[in-house]
């Protein structure tokens, strides 16, 4: 028999490639059909003749088969089925349902290989239809538990279809199987009914590894996993690499973090150390915690490796911002050296990371990289390399990107929305048009782009489409919305989105408060603060923004802002950047130099914005020298001044009348840092020549400005003409400032000022008889008094005139007794004869 199957195979090479059926096979004894001669045939004649001529080859071997007339003959019957199962696997899947109708009494196992042979090629359908098919047939004898475990993997998660098998399960007794029930569980998970696949895990009656997995991964929340995960411990469940991957996949939270661990410890003792999947869910839950040095130890600790190990590595650092990015770059090249073969995820980490770093040029390598390996159409490796591409400026290649995209998502057009803001409505117009429904992020970057924008009509357009959407309930897109109006000084709707919140987060008002303090409704602003801190655990952006308007205004105390101070203290939130910036520059602005200077010196990372708070309190207060030595110090540490701290040292320059220094400050601005000047550069740079007396420079570098002068810049030298008495020059800054503002009437006053100190009496009618024929009332001066009341939130505001205070009466009286005291210091210093005219009020007569 072996001759004669050595003869058979040789024969058949040549027989089968001439469409002949060999005629050595029909004589062969019916006991030498195994499946070395039947599967031979079925591999050479189903690649080179397709199905229809194997299906005649082997109905030629049934009937062979048939003619077997003893039992020892018919053994290869059994066989003969196994040859056409095996014949399934060779031939394109519009006709495997013709082949497996030709077997005239299918077993289990061949029907359960054509299940598995179309699951593995995506067919769930056709999988079941075959499934169905043996209940058609009342063919029930040829399922097995295997046959029931692959129609329910099939239904991919269709309750419907899952529940009626079920059914079938239940009635026909497999219920008692354990495999048909781990894949009952996982059809349910699948489905989102976790609480039918508990109750099928709960009638289990000896469950296995695999059971008790199951349900661990169909949990949701990370508490009620982990929680499981304990009783399976109890219960004398021993752990296996896949429970430690799935239980570690929930540990990334706040407060599931320490248990994973501690599963960490259990790893080790199990041995389960060097399972790669194991290594790879450690490495996700460290880096998803931030914890990249641990993440890189077990990383460095894993004896073997997969692509997914180096992917939740470069993942890792990509997410990260700082020196991480660079981390993540040099795990991509040691990729590359050992020429492991990369996929979206490696390249998607790459990209992102060069992101970070904004290294344009490295960027631009792997790109090539991408194109190289055919992920340039990718939409994932796309939607990293736009928003790489932005955030290194490239807004070109970006565009470009977006557009050899094969298939965009949602998240493709937000990204291009986010980046072109002029063109977002249009973008997202677009978007819509191709049946894409927007998510959350979406609105966001539309809501922020309308911001920046002003479009107010469109802005309530959008918030009309949130509504609809029914995207209002999100707090992001709601948090949006409140900044949007806060922006276009709608400060009631701002408040009405908030006050329909159902859940405040501390971003919500943060929102609000920053709105307020924007708007100037300082009072608002420091009311909601106080408000916030009963509901919510404020961060560093809380006290900034009401520390800005704290520093603001004008008629809260101060004492409120150094008791947000010490609550700082408390908090261990004093030394943030947000947070000292926003202290500096409020004790500068109120007037308390020597705490600004406290904060300053205790401030660890002193920012940009830290230098030029400092800067800012010295110039306001006139302290030139220590303006210019700490300008010198900001530089040698390494810091760029921006156009506001530059403005500061100007200011200083003016005050100090040092016009030389502030001419080559501002050189030094425009030629060395290249920052356009902005109006209040100028306005400073003309108060300063204007008040040195050199008027003609100042009114020339005026006519410079790019777009003419503005209010600023001329009121300045309006006040120097004053100042120097250049009647001239002064009434031509005059006309200008009425034709831009005809309302104000400041440079009236300041004008017929100017005419009175010049004698120019009838200059002074006309000016006032001017003031009277437009309308225009000289605004009344305001000062404040801090009354020394911890529990009173405002100061204490009055003018000249103003008895609306209850004891103005007694105030008058003792401003008119220190104004006699005054004045009687100042004769008896003279020698002048001193006549008492006025008691003290206070001494009783």
């Amino acid at each position: 028999m072996k001759l004669g199957v050595v003869y058979r195979d040789k024969y058949t090479r040549c027989c089968v490639s001439h469409g002949i059926l060999p005629s050595s096979f029909q004589t062969l004894p019916s006991r030498a059909l195994t499946t070395t001669t039947s599967k031979p045939l079925s591999h050479r004649w189903g690649r080179l003749h397709g199905s229809n001529d194997a299906i005649k080859a082997y109905h030629k071997s049934c009937l062979l088969i048939s003619l077997c007339p003893t039992r020892w003959d018919r053994v290869p019957l059994q066989r003969l089925f196994k040859f056409g199962s095996k014949l399934l696997l060779f031939h394109t899947l519009q006709h495997e349902h013709h082949l497996f109708d030709h077997i005239p009494h299918p077993t289990a196992a061949s029907i359960n290989r054509s299940m598995l042979n179309l699951l593995h090629k995506h067919h769930p359908f056709r999988a079941l239809a075959m499934f169905k098919g043996q209940f058609q047939l009342c063919s029930l004898d040829t399922v097995n538990e295997v046959t029931v475990a692959l129609s329910l993997k099939a239904c991919q998660g269709e309750l419907k279809l899952g529940s009626q098998i079920h059914g079938f399960v239940v009635s026909s007794g497999f219920d008692s199987c354990v495999t048909v029930s781990n894949s009952l569980m996982k059809m349910y998970c699948k489905s989102g009914n976790f609480e039918k696949a508990l109750l099928v895990f709960e009638n289990l009656i000896n469950p296995d590894i695999v059971s008790w997995n199951t349900i661990l991964s169909g949990f949701e929340k990370g508490v009620d996993a982990l929680s499981f995960a304990c009783s399976m411990h109890l219960n004398g469940v021993v752990f296996d690499p896949v429970t430690f991957t799935t239980a570690l996949s929930f540990c990334w939270g706040d407060h599931e973090f320490f248990f994973g661990w501690q599963l960490q410890s259990l790893v080790l003792k199990y041995g389960f150390g060097c399972e790669v999947f194991v290594g790879n869910a450690l490495i996700t839950m460290y880096s998803r915690r931030g914890r990249l040095d641990e993440a890189r130890r077990v990383f460095d600790e894993m004896t073997r490796r997969d692509l997914v190990s180096w992917n939740a590595m470069l993942s890792g650092y990509a997410q990260e911002q700082g020196h991480y990015g660079s981390e993540a770059v040099s795990i991509f090249v040691n990729m590359v050296r050992r020429g492991m073969l990369l996929d979206h995820v490696s390249l998607t980490g790459a990209v992102s990371a060069c992101g970070h770093i904004k290294n344009l040029e490295l960027g631009r390598q792997i790109h090539g990289l991408i194109i190289k390996v055919g992920y340039e159409t990718h939409v994932s490796v796309g939607n990293v390399l736009m928003s790489t591409y932005s955030k290194c400026e490239v807004l070109k290649d970006a565009k470009v990107v977006f557009q050899l995209i094969s298939n965009p998502n949602v998240v493709s057009w937000t990204t291009m929305i986010s980046i072109f803001v002029e063109d977002a409505l249009s973008l997202f117009n677009e978007m819509r048009s191709y049946g894409l429904y927007p998510n959350d992020v979406t609105f966001i970057g539309l809501i922020h782009a309308i911001t920046i924008s002003n479009l107010v009509t469109e802005g309530q357009q959008v918030h009309g489409l949130c509504i609809k959407s029914c995207f209002l309930s999100e707090q992001t897109v709601s948090n949006s919305l409140i900044t949007m109006y806060a922006r276009f000084e709608f400060m009631q709707e701002s408040k009405q989105i908030f006050e329909e919140l159902n859940y405040r987060e501390t971003v919500s008002w943060n929102a609000l408060i920053s709105g307020y303090a924007q708007n100037g409704l300082y009072k608002e602003a420091f009311l909601t603060f106080l408000s916030a801190t009963k509901e919510i655990k404020p961060n560093q952006y809380t006290f900034g923004s009401v520390l800005n308007a704290i520093a603001a205004a004008e008629d809260i105390s101060l004492k409120h802002g150094q008791c947000c101070h010490s609550d700082l203290l408390k908090r261990g939130l004093s030394t943030g950047p947000i947070v000292s910036g926003a202290l500096l520059d409020m004790y500068g602005k109120r007037g308390n130099i020597s705490e600004s200077r406290i904060v300053f010196n205790e401030t660890p990372e002193r920012t940009v914005f830290a230098w030029t708070a400092i800067i800012s309190a010295y110039a306001r207060h006139g302290d030139y020298e220590s303006v210019m030595s700490l300008f010198k110090e900001m530089g040698r540490e390494g810091n760029s001044p921006d156009s506001i701290t530059f403005l500061s040292v100007l200011v200083a320059c003016c005050r100090k009348g040092m016009v030389d220094v502030g001419h080559r400050v501002f050189d030094f601005m425009v030629k060395e840092h290249s920052i356009e000047p902005i109006p209040e550069h100028y306005s400073t740079m003309v108060d300063m020549l204007g008040r040195a007396g050199r008027l003609e420079e100042a009114e020339e570098l005026m006519h410079q400005i790019p777009g003419g002068p503005g209010l600023s810049v001329l009121q300045s030298l309006l006040g120097s003409c004053r100042l120097h008495g250049n009647v001239d020059m002064a009434e031509r800054v005059v006309n200008n400032l009425i034709e831009m503002d005809p309302a104000s009437s400041g440079p009236y006053v300041l004008m017929a000022n100017l005419y009175a100190e010049k004698g120019m009496w009838e200059k002074v009618a006309e000016v006032r008889k001017g003031m009277r024929g437009r309308g225009v009332k000289k605004e009344v001066g305001f000062s404040w008094v801090d009354v020394g009341n911890v529990d009173s939130l405002y100061l204490h505001g009055f003018s000249s005139g103003d008895k609306s205070h209850p004891e103005s009466e007694d105030i008058c009286r003792m401003a008119e007794f220190i104004g006699l005291q005054m004045k009687l210091l100042k004769d008896s210093r003279e020698g002048r004869k001193v006549v008492l005219g006025v008691t003290n009020p206070n001494i009783n007569e």
